[in-house]
């Protein structure tokens, strides 16, 4: 079976230490729900991806279920994972595993008051994806994101733009 992993697969073969400033909290309930990805550094796992979003769900198991989806030309791909919250990290930096034993780090690096986008980056400053509630973004908000990205050293002149043109 062919395997195809995107989206929040996070730094999962990288030995960086890299730890961003996260957001101080985030209330995992109103985090839940489905992300439309706006742009990511694209990686192996992403390449000819588009429409793609990630849902999280919280899980009465102690983990967050993760659903990653995207088109790709040929064919739909999904993929589901776990993300552990990292103690004392209050919700803002998480562990997603979608192969056993594997974790990668995601860190919540900025997130609206109304959790309508987030800015969410790896231990890497080459894993940075920005997420919206709805599949597109205002210009301005978005340079908005990619600067504060920035600021934290991510590599933000690699971000591409994702498409949203799927029915």
């Amino acid at each position: 079976m062919k395997v195809i992993l995107f989206s929040t697969v996070m730094g999962l073969f990288t030995c960086s230490s890299h730890w961003p400033e996260t957001v101080k909290e985030v209330d995992l309930t109103k985090y839940s729900g489905v992300w439309y990805e706006i742009s990511s550094i694209t990686h192996y796992f992403q390449k000819g991806c588009r429409c793609t979003t990630a849902e999280y769900i919280a899980s009465e198991k102690g983990y967050i279920r993760v659903i990653n989806r995207c088109q790709k030309p040929e064919s739909a791909a999904k993929i589901e994972g776990k993300a552990f919250v990292v103690k004392g990290s209050q919700n803002a930096r998480l562990k997603v595993q979608f192969f056993w034993p594997f974790r990668g780090a995601y860190n919540i690096i900025g997130l609206a008051d109304d959790y309508s986008w987030a800015i969410v980056g790896g231990s890497n400053p080459k894993y940075l994806w920005i997420l919206s509630r709805r599949p597109f973004m205002d210009e301005i908000l978005y340079n908005r994101l990619v600067s504060i990205a920035k600021d934290k050293g991510y590599h933000v002149e690699e971000l591409t733009k994702t498409k949203h043109d799927c029915k």
